[in-house]
């Protein structure tokens, strides 16, 4: 299990390389609801925060034979960056269906992408074959006990700079980012609840804590972002342990959220990121003191205008 010390030390190892992001109030969720702008991240993403906690661990080998990673945009993106970063050479599994702004950002960042899958479940066969095909090291978007201590950095700062903290919200898909943050809040702040929040149509937590292990899905969300086909057997494993609460919202709710946090709190997020705050939106979280985590500002103009034409 991980545990605060690692999230520490995942810490250390990022150094001052990462921004603390801030935590922004506003009038009209309350005064007690704060949201925390992990899009202001570079890439736009917590993702990064993963990333750099792993390749800080690669050996001289393993860094010469190069990195690979798979994803429907954030992490490609974080991990292309870092990699960049580091002088170290990228391959990213993204598959054919990715949003075409996420592939460019992914290839303007220096990395190599792979499209050949059709689908999140097919892309992770092929991730698979071009592992033992290239020995690359696979960077994990989500189920790798060093990546999930770099997100749960993101908790370290909520806990710092809200202390009274009651109810932190975050959107899900692998659950590495709520499972991490989790293993920071709970032990600086045992009280305080972590929900994590899925799309109706992208269940993947849901359905691995009710099996009480990984469970393959089918995700179909506008919030691309959280389109993990399974949470991975570490996160099941630290939200069930941890009592992360799980909660479900529809394409509707996600959207209402978008065009709150687009047009009145004038943060251009993605899909994904709005989710944390739909159960919110609509009445559902009454939580005292609240931090809802905002991650992912990588949305494409023509989703962006679809979503806010439908007001």
């Amino acid at each position: 299990m991980i545990t605060l010390d690692d999230v520490r030390a995942a810490r250390k190892r990022i150094g001052d390389r990462l921004p603390r992001t801030p935590l922004h109030s506003s009038r009209t969720l309350g005064e007690r609801v704060f949201l925390k702008g992990e899009l202001f991240q570079p890439t736009g993403s917590f993702k990064v925060r993963g990333v750099l906690s792993k390749l800080a661990t690669l050996t001289a080998e393993e860094r010469a034979r190069g990195v690979i990673g798979i994803s429907a945009g954030n992490h490609a993106q974080a991990l292309a960056w870092g990699a960049r970063q580091e002088g170290l050479d990228c391959l990213m599994v993204m598959y054919g269906g990715a949003s075409p702004q996420k592939v460019a950002a992914t290839l303007g960042y220096g990395a190599h992408v792979d499209q050949e899958a059709d689908s999140p479940a097919s892309a992770f066969e092929r991730l698979d074959g071009l592992i033992a095909e290239t020995g690359r090291v696979l960077v994990h978007p989500f189920d790798d006990p060093v990546v999930i201590a770099g997100a749960g950095t993101c908790g370290l700062e909520i806990v710092e700079d809200l202390p009274d903290v009651d109810t932190v919200l975050v959107a899900c898909g692998g659950g590495g980012l709520v499972s991490g943050i989790a293993v920071a809040v709970k032990a600086l702040r045992p009280e305080a609840r972590v929900v994590a929040v899925e799309p109706e149509r992208s269940t993947a937590l849901r359905s691995g804590l009710e099996a009480g292990e990984p469970v393959p899905v089918t995700p179909d969300s506008i919030a691309d972002g959280l389109s993990a086909p399974f949470a991975g057997k570490h996160t099941v494993a630290l939200c069930a342990a941890l009592g992360v609460e799980s909660m479900l919202v529809s394409e509707g709710e996600i959207e209402e959220a978008f065009r709150f946090l687009y047009l009145r709190a004038k943060l251009a997020c993605e899909p994904a990121a709005a989710a944390a705050l739909a159960p919110l939106l609509a009445g559902r979280v009454d939580g005292g003191t609240t931090a809802v985590v905002v991650s992912g500002g990588n949305v494409s103009p023509q989703t962006a205008s679809a979503i806010l034409a439908r007001a």
